[in-house]
């Protein structure tokens, strides 16, 4: 009698357990399902460097492996729109991408800033020209973040904050892009990586103070590709590529399914 009554109360236990995880389990699902999500941002939100580009998304190369397309698979919101494209500056969002943003609007994603801060001319600068060369580049670009970029972001986010004041905006940060005494053996000097690294690092702080003084989350990606930078033995990012140059320094798909989307999935 005893143990049948101990049965029958693990069992009440186990059951009520299951009913509790099930009904938050719903609740969450029904609650995600409920969200209007807008994407906005550059290549690194666009998906450039994933393949499966979407056909009809032109030159903004918008990929179905883009984080963005992964957590709306995951989550099946409302409403979705995808608007971020491949090349996009500050001003690209403001003018181009913000037509899907209202009061309904629940969730936003962008990436932003590294291209108005000259990251690719920068990279074509390392991979070309002289090490010293390389970073007196890298020092201009800072210097750019430190005085211009800040006034571009706040135009952005006032602009997403006008627009949509009830979302909850996720500014997702840029990786460093390389391991130092990793695996390379050719192509840049440990100096001028440690040094696009340092650069990566400074525009990720500078987004993340704007971010927060306009309420935004800041969520940065560097953790999760601690180990899968190029020159280590499972990149997530594309080195220089001559033959397809636009996908050059950008995230793989195991990028944006194991290094972006689980980091706006923990911020969103």
């Amino acid at each position: 009698m005893r143990l049948s009554r101990f049965t029958a109360l693990s069992s009440s236990l186990l059951l009520g357990a299951v009913l509790a995880l099930t009904g938050a389990g719903a609740a969450q699902a029904a609650e995600t399902a409920a969200l209007d999500y807008v994407a906005l941002g550059d290549s690194y939100s666009s998906g450039v460097g994933s393949g499966s580009y979407d056909s009809a998304s032109g030159d903004c190369k918008r990929s179905t492996k883009a984080y963005p397309v992964l957590w709306k698979n995951a989550n099946s919101p409302s409403s979705f729109a995808f608007t971020a494209c491949s090349g996009a500056r500050t001003g690209d969002v403001t003018a181009n991408q913000l037509g899907p943003l209202s009061t309904a609007t629940d969730l936003v994603s962008l990436t932003i800033g590294g291209n108005d801060a000259g990251f690719a001319d920068v990279m074509t600068t390392c991979v070309l020209q002289s090490e010293a060369t390389c970073i007196n580049r890298v020092n201009q670009a800072k210097s750019y973040v430190d005085t211009t970029l800040p006034g571009k972001l706040d135009a952005v986010y006032t602009a997403i904050s006008n627009k949509a004041p009830n979302a909850r905006v996720v500014v997702l940060g840029y990786p460093r892009f390389y391991k130092l005494s990793g695996s390379c053996i050719a192509g840049l000097s440990e100096n001028e990586r440690s040094a696009i690294n340092g650069a990566s690092d400074y525009l990720n702080a500078a987004t993340a103070k704007r971010a927060a003084d306009h309420g935004f989350t800041f969520a940065s990606v560097a953790p999760a590709f601690t180990g899968h930078e190029i020159c280590s033995s499972s990149a997530w990012l594309h080195s220089v590529n001559w033959l397809n140059i636009g996908e050059s320094y950008h995230p793989t798909a195991s990028g944006q399914s194991g290094g972006y989307l689980p980091t706006f999935n923990g911020a969103a």
